[in-house]
C-alpha cells in the first residue's frame, strides 16, 4: 500500500472552509454612500451619489428623455411596492349578490351589442350578424344540419350577410 498524506475517508481540510474576510459591500455600495454638495435654488445641500443620480434622472425625464422616463416609472413602481409591503392595505369585505335571471343576461347582451329585441316580435331576441359570424368562424366545430342552419338564420339579424365556413353545412 502506498503512503499518502491523508487516510482514506479523512478530509484534507479538517477545519473547514475559511470564513469570508471581506465585507459584502460592492464597489457601487461604497460609491453610493459618498456625499456631494449640490446647489439647488441658490442653497447648498448634501446629497448621496445615489440621490444625485436620481435627481439627474428626474431632470432628464422632465426634459423628455424616454430612457429617463422609463427609469423614473420603474423607480416609482419599486417605491410603491416597498410602501405596500411595509403597510399592506386592509382587505375590505365585498358582498356579492347573484341574480340568475334571463333578463339580466339579455340586458348584458344588449349593452354589449350582441343581441337586441326582435322588432317584429317583442318577446323574441335576435343575435346580431357579427356575433353569429364570430361563433360560426370558430375552428373545430362540427357540421350543421339543415334544421340547425334554419334556426341560426331565424335568430340572427341580417342573416343573409353570414358567410358559412366551407364544409360546415350539412
Amino acid at each position: 500500500m502506498s503512503s499518502t498524506r491523508f487516510k482514506p475517508g479523512q478530509s484534507g481540510n479538517p477545519r473547514g472552509r475559511p470564513k469570508a474576510r471581506r465585507p459584502h459591500n460592492s464597489a457601487f455600495d461604497i460609491i453610493f454612500d459618498k456625499t456631494l454638495t449640490v446647489t439647488q435654488g441658490g442653497r447648498e445641500r448634501e446629497l448621496t451619489i445615489d440621490e444625485a443620480l436620481e435627481l439627474q434622472t428626474y431632470q432628464a425625464a422632465l426634459k423628455g428623455s424616454r430612457m429617463a422616463i422609463r427609469k423614473v416609472l420603474k423607480m416609482i413602481e419599486k417605491r410603491e411596492l416597498a410602501l405596500r409591503t411595509r403597510a399592506p392595505t386592509q382587505a375590505h369585505e365585498v358582498k356579492f349578490a347573484h341574480h340568475h335571471n334571463s333578463d339580466n343576461a339579455n340586458e348584458a347582451m344588449r349593452i354589449l351589442g350582441i343581441a337586441d329585441k326582435d322588432p317584429s316580435h317583442p318577446m323574441r331576441w335576435k343575435v346580431h350578424a357579427w356575433a353569429t359570424q364570430a361563433a360560426l368562424s370558430r375552428p373545430g366545430r362540427r357540421r350543421f344540419t339543415e334544421p340547425e342552419v334554419r334556426e341560426i338564420k331565424f335568430f340572427t339579424f341580417d342573416s343573409e350577410a353570414l358567410r358559412w365556413p366551407p364544409g360546415r353545412l350539412g
